[in-house]
């Protein structure tokens, strides 16, 4: 199912926060600004936002938040209202802003205290929103605090072919997504974004369980915003959710996508969509940019563990003799051996099982006519849970021949032994 949240309810009570906060800045004391220019950030809230940047909004969000743990109120306050005027919709600058004004008649007590301050129960809804801010705001403080360490890539990326030129990497735990850039001397954290993830979670199951799935998958395609409801805001990149292990274990559900958030709100809670992973506009429009379809893979993980390039080469150099071994049985055209790398429970994209896709391995051997099989631009991606997955993209070239198949494998480790238990051309 597309991702689908209702948010009138949520909206509706942070337009009421937000109109509480700026009403009640007339009276709030004779510090700071003073009122003409309260309501004139009132109004500025309603005009045109200013060209949106990815990362911007939080960046200078982030630093109102530390200029007010600092006690520096004032400038936090000039700060707050300029970021309002320029994100109007960004619901946790209003307050942001809000907490600022009363501040300067009396010391805060925690984050929202402007709306424990006025009758949270005269907008249905309001408590429950204001306590979605609030964890909004700690995602995005603890995400800045536990920055992955310089040059650290995501264990799952053990090889990434040059032509994959960007991968994605989303922590669930810290309602965060990675885009790095593959570059000649491998990958490079490029930008971070606050993300939201299914209202039940992760792990998701069956369609429906409005749970974000756990895995590695590939961007399939790039849709336009003008094909689409406002809910989806700047665009949506789809995944390929079910892959074929999502399939192996069960898993049904379908249009799991990476989109962005309607024109009237700038981010959503942490947990607030039906499966997806949601972006704020800018963020999401940097994606739609930069990412291309097919070939960027994308790692959702409960909690990503970031690793050294150089830790994962013994990894990696262990895997790739066991694919040259693959490799080396089908270009001697050894059935029985190549056979051997397959495991019982062996599907393709056309759902064949291994007796039926036997022949189609022996008529693949047969074509090589004596040449030996090449594998190019191989990229390995490992996925642990209860099993150990490694997916295996690469085409596949006869010596002599200038083109081949692109082809997908999904190998799991059963006992001592890799096998494959599906495999699929892909282009």
């Amino acid at each position: 199912m597309f991702v689908a949240s209702t948010t009138g309810s949520r909206m509706a009570a942070v337009a009421w926060l937000a109109a509480s906060s700026l009403l009640l800045a007339p009276s709030a004391g004779a510090q700071g600004p003073d009122r003409g220019k309260a309501r004139k950030a009132t109004r500025s809230a309603a005009s045109a936002p200013a060209p949106l940047r990815d990362g911007q909004a939080e960046t200078r969000l982030l630093q109102i938040f530390r200029l007010t743990s600092e006690g520096h109120h004032r400038e936090a306050l000039a700060q707050a209202e300029r970021l309002v005027r320029d994100y109007p919709h960004f619901q946790l600058a209003q307050l942001a802003l809000g907490d600022l004004l009363l501040a300067r008649s009396r010391p805060l007590q925690r984050q929202g205290a402007i709306a424990t301050e006025l009758d949270l129960a005269r907008t249905p809804g309001s408590a429950a929103a204001l306590e979605e801010l609030r964890t909004e705001s700690r995602q995005r403080v603890v995400a800045q605090r536990s920055r992955p360490p310089e040059h650290s890539i995501p264990s799952q990326f053990l090889q990434l072919a040059p032509n994959y030129r960007h991968a994605i990497a989303v922590d669930a735990a810290l309602s965060r997504l990675y885009l790095f850039e593959n570059t000649p001397k491998g990958l490079r954290l490029v930008a971070d974004y606050y993300a939201s993830v299914g209202k039940l979670g992760i792990e998701k199951a069956v369609e429906g369980d409005q749970r974000t799935p756990l895995g590695v998958y590939f961007i399939t395609s790039r849709l336009d915003p003008k094909t689409l409801r406002d809910f989806y805001g700047a665009g949506a990149l789809p995944l390929n959710y079910p892959n074929p292990l999502d399939q192996l274990r069960g898993k049904t559900g379908s249009g799991i996508w990476l989109h962005g958030t309607p024109s009237d709100q700038f981010s959503r809670a942490p947990q607030a969509t039906d499966g997806c992973v949601a972006l704020a506009n800018p963020d999401l429009e940097r994606l739609l940019r930069t990412v291309e379809p097919r070939s960027t893979p994308v790692v959702i993980a409960r909690q990503l563990q970031w690793v050294q390039p150089h830790s994962i080469q013994a990894e990696r150099k262990s895997f790739e003799a066991v694919l040259d071994a693959w490799r080396s049985a089908k270009t001697e055209g050894n059935m029985q051996r190549l056979l051997g790398f397959y495991a019982p429970d062996f599907q393709s994209y056309k759902r064949l099982p291994l007796n039926e896709w036997a022949p189609v391995l022996q008529a693949e051997t047969r074509a090589l006519r004596g040449r030996e099989l090449q594998l190019k631009d191989k990229s390995y991606l490992r996925w642990t849970d209860s099993t150990d997955t490694m997916v295996v993209t690469f085409g596949e070239v006869a010596a002599g021949a200038r083109t081949g198949p692109v082809k997908r494998q999904f190998w799991a480790r059963r006992g001592n032994r890799w096998q494959i238990f599906f495999e699929g051309v892909i282009g």
